[in-house]
């Protein structure tokens, strides 16, 4: 008993310890509120905006006195032009429910005729329309965001009617894979509606009920439009037993201890969806809370008009979910949704018990706008640091919602900054030289400030048009090149410390140009500049000369090399070799370009020792160490099969490599057809095959998760040049570990191209005899013989869960029945438990998410249909996020982390069954939605 009990607090402790951990990232503002405070029902500590937000004035709400004390005050901020924005601080690319609530009454106490209708931002994507129509409620606006940067700002702005304001901010880190979508690089999510089914009371279930704080809505909970046509024979059921709530989104135990079933059959709901018609991640909530008998079932069907082919899965709590008391939770996850969502679930024929619901979420999808482009925003951020005790307006982006008062900005995506105004700010410093890369700036305004130093390059602002420089302390020559900007007409640089001769472009007819107040200043003497304009036109014609004679003795000495070389090549159609010393050259095969230098059997047969140090052996036969006279290692390949087929491998090999460089690729030598042999010499890999790292027990422990991530992303961008940078492309078609080499620094090159094929310009795939090795082989291709670039992804998709869980691509022992590590793979991530399948020697060191990003394009990778895999490119991009998260990345100024590539995103699935799939957003015509079923 006394073990029990100990074992009882440890575990006690340990559940605790989480909860406080949790509560320790929670950020709670109360906006307008005075003080910091313990909210003392829920126990989250709130804390006062005051030292964060300097605009806006709180405001006391009367007759509030019963009510929560973050809803007795909230701060109102003007009616004007500007926007009025918090800053939270994030984690990069970590997944936070943001959520703002809005509580209003009129600072006397009564109702007013008119009330606020304002706009919600985050950073510059618009969030929602906040209009308030009922001060009886809270209004409550969530947002499920992946943080693209190490901030996020939420902005109030646009009044239509009142004045905005905002009652309490909150910020809620959520753990691993919890609501990542297969669309987060370009759509965040709104939260609609989450429901509490079979409520014992009208209140909300929130922390510590809820270790994350997500607030569930009773579906008690009485106001306009909630939850209406309820169907006849509906209970209400609950349990206190604990349910095994371990899926991916970890809803609270409390809520799915309650549920409603339908005894006649049928369980029917309607409810308005706030910002709908829409695109919406739904999910439902099923947990079996009563106990069935032996011959008893519980089925049942999605009844919903609009949504098509879900209606046909049928919902098997028992057998989706292992067993009673444990959580299913089937996702939508894109779908179009109207405003007012009417659905039922219907008894199954073969059902003994009618349909049972625990839970819903819905959530939109909100397309995530573009910020401000870096670049301009590098340079108004030096602009403030240099600001000294001036207040110059500056928060959230500079562009949008709206812009600063100081900024002007293109609607174009993303803004650009088109005119600065910072006249008199009482700025000191030097002006920032990266201002040239500011290229749709027109106008710039710096006059009236301290400025020093000397006027930066602006070389590039080609549409520059208006300049102030004026009364500043500015020095050094005036620059030449602004004389030359086509588009500049207007320049003021009088009362500076300028110095040195005006360029004549300055004072052409037309352009407006000041510079009173530069006593050193002064205009060129004509004399001086007709020597100089004669001295650089004679330079300039003699350098002309000098270069065309230099490169016409190049070009006679190339032609005449060219026919030398032609007489000794000779004509044919197929590999030829003609001797030159102990040196030839290979005359490729008729309308190929390149020569591959070939080596006499001599040379090969005294580096390699005559062929006594074997390396390696693999499909085109045995590999030897050698070493060259001049020091260089080699790993020279012995054809071991002489027949047609291996004629072909060796001609397709040496006239691939012969016209394709790249750093991630091996590089080929030389080769050797003399004596009946067919040998391939490539520069020597020290440190062998992947095969032997991933594989090999001792060698696996040195491969920590950042090697392996730099091996697969030097491979990937191996097979993308494959594919995009060869023209035709060219289908390597035998990508597997042992395939990979590493060199001495690790580094990691694709090798053997002896069934590689080239893909013809106009055509989609190759008609081939299905080739490869098992377990790596593309099955679409073995089934239909069409050979694509997609084969080789579906390849490395295999190499990339090799590469997460250390084990070989097919093993009956490793798998069972699922035969290969695809089909075992698979199973575990699509339930959200890729943790799962990661290599046991990798265990604690390693990012959970950079796992979760690998997994998911892997499985991607691997899909049945090659049009649903991703592009090489894809993976590569994939593989870099993965390394940046890894690596702990930088912040990219917001910008996406995977641009254009949506079929290289998330796979985790947890839906119902084959039909119930991810598709990608269609932006092939401007969409701004991702594409729903």
């Amino acid at each position: 008993m006394g073990l029990l009990l100990q074992i009882s607090l440890f575990i006690l402790l340990m559940i605790l310890s989480h909860s406080l951990s949790q509560l320790e990232e929670f950020v709670s503002i109360d906006c307008g509120g005075a003080t910091n405070y313990t909210d003392p029902i829920t126990g989250i500590p709130w804390v006062s905006d005051s030292g964060m937000m300097p605009n806006g004035k709180p405001v006391n709400l009367q007759n509030q006195n019963g009510g929560s004390a973050q809803y007795r005050t909230r701060r109102d901020f003007p009616v004007d032009s500007n926007k009025y924005c918090y800053t939270l601080s994030v984690q990069q690319r970590r997944r936070y429910v943001v959520r703002a609530t809005f509580k209003y009454v009129d600072s006397l106490g009564t109702e007013e005729c008119s009330y606020p209708k304002f706009q919600l931002y985050l950073d510059a994507t618009k969030w929602t329309t906040v209009t308030i129509y009922d001060v009886s409620r809270v209004y409550m606006k969530e947002m499920i965001v992946r943080a693209p940067s190490d901030s996020v700002d939420v902005c109030l702005c646009c009044a239509t009617t009142g004045a905005p304001f905002i009652s309490t901010l909150e910020l809620r880190p959520l753990n691993l894979s919890m609501y990542a979508t297969d669309f987060e690089d370009g759509f965040f999510l709104e939260v609609a509606t989450r429901v509490n089914f079979g409520a014992e009371t009208n209140e909300t279930v929130r922390y510590p009920d809820d270790p994350y704080d997500r607030i569930w809505e009773s579906d008690l909970a009485k106001r306009q439009n909630f939850l209406v046509g309820v169907a006849s024979g509906t209970e209400r059921i609950n349990t206190s037993r604990n349910i095994d709530i371990s899926t991916r989104e970890h809803p609270p135990n409390k809520v799915m201890q309650t549920a409603v079933v339908g005894t006649k059959d049928l369980l029917s709901y309607r409810l308005n969806l706030d910002d709908f018609p829409a695109n919406a991640r739904a999910y439902a909530y099923f947990a079996e809370i009563e106990d069935l008998g032996p011959n008893e079932a519980r089925k049942f069907q999605l009844v919903e008009p609009n949504l098509g082919e879900y209606n046909k899965a049928i919902v098997n709590i028992m057998e989706n979910a292992n067993g009673a008391y444990t959580l299913y939770e089937p996702s939508y996850m894109n779908v179009s949704l109207e405003f007012v969502l009417s659905f039922a679930f219907r008894k199954a024929p073969d059902s003994t018990r009618g349909p049972l619901l625990n839970a819903i979420e819905i959530s939109r999808y909100v397309e995530i706008a573009q910020k401000t482009d870096s670049r301009d925003l590098t340079v108004l951020n030096s602009f403030l640091a240099m600001s000294g005790g001036s207040t110059l307006p500056a928060n959230g982006d500079p562009c949008l919602p709206v812009a600063w008062e100081w900024v002007i900005c293109s609607s174009t995506v993303p803004p650009r900054v088109t005119k600065i105004a910072l006249t008199e700010k009482n700025i000191n410093g030097t002006i920032p030289s990266s201002i040239n890369e500011m290229e749709e700036l027109t106008e710039l305004w710096l006059d009236g400030n301290l400025f020093m130093g000397m006027i930066p390059d602006m070389s590039k602002l080609v549409s520059l048009k208006i300049v102030h420089l004026e009364n500043n302390k500015l020095i050094g020559h005036l620059p030449s090149y602004l004389g030359n900007l086509q588009s500049l007409h207007e320049l003021y640089v009088q009362n500076n410390s300028l110095s040195g001769d005006i360029p004549e472009a300055f004072l052409r007819k037309g352009f407006k140009f000041e510079y009173s107040g530069n006593p050193n200043l002064r205009r060129q003497q004509r004399k001086k500049v007709l020597v100089r304009l004669i001295l650089g036109t004679s330079i300039g014609v003699l350098a002309t000369i000098l270069v065309l004679m230099v490169g016409g003795l190049l070009l006679l000495r190339n032609t005449r090399r060219r026919k030398i070389q032609a007489g000794k090549l000779g004509k044919g159609d197929s590999l030829r070799v003609t001797r030159k010393a102990s040196t030839t050259y290979l005359s490729t095969r008729a309308g190929e370009e390149g020569l591959s230098y070939c080596i006499s059997l001599s040379i090969i047969e005294e580096a390699t020792g005559y062929f006594s140090r074997k390396v390696g052996k693999g499909s085109f036969g045995t590999v030897y160490y050698g070493k060259m006279k001049d020091g260089k290692e080699v790993a020279v390949k012995m054809m071991g099969d002489s027949s047609n087929h291996g004629n072909q491998q060796f001609a397709t090999e040496v006239a691939l490599l012969s016209r394709i460089h790249h750093r991630n690729l091996v590089p080929l030598i030389g080769y050797c057809k003399e004596d009946h042999q067919h040998i391939l010499v490539y520069e020597y890999m020290h440190n062998g095959t992947l095969r032997d790292h991933v594989h090999d027990p001792v060698k696996r422990k040195n491969l920590d998760w950042l090697s392996r991530l730099t091996i697969a992303e030097d491979a990937a961008k191996g097979l993308d040049y494959l594919h995009t940078g060869c023209s035709p492309s060219i289908i390597h078609r035998d990508v597997k570990t042992s395939n990979i080499l590493l060199d001495i620094h690790m580094r990691a090159k694709v090798s053997d191209f002896g069934l590689s094929r080239q893909a013809e310009e106009d055509l989609t795939h190759i008609s081939s005899v299905a080739r490869g090795t098992v377990g790596y082989l593309d099955p679409e291709y073995y089934a239909s013989q069409q050979l694509t670039e997609k084969s080789d992804v579906y390849s490395f998709g295999v190499v990339l869960l090799e590469l997460i869980s250390g084990r070989k691509p097919v093993s009956a022992e490793d798998y069972g029945s699922d035969w290969n590590i695809v089909h075992w793979a698979r199973s575990s991530i699509r339930r959200g438990d890729a943790p799962s399948i990661v290599d046991p020697i990798l265990a604690g060191g390693h990012k959970i998410e950079s796992i979760w990003r690998i997994a998911e394009v892997a499985i991607q990778s691997v899909e049945l249909h090659s049009t649903a895999r991703p592009r090489m490119q894809d993976v590569v991009l994939a593989i870099q996020d993965a390394i940046k998260i890894e690596k702990g990345a930088a912040d990219r100024g917001g910008q996406k982390l995977s641009p254009g590539s949506s079929k290289a995103q998330s796979s985790r699935k947890t839906l119902l069954t084959s039909f119930l799939e991810v598709e990608s957003p269609d932006l092939s015509s401007d969409c701004i939605i991702p594409a729903a079923r």
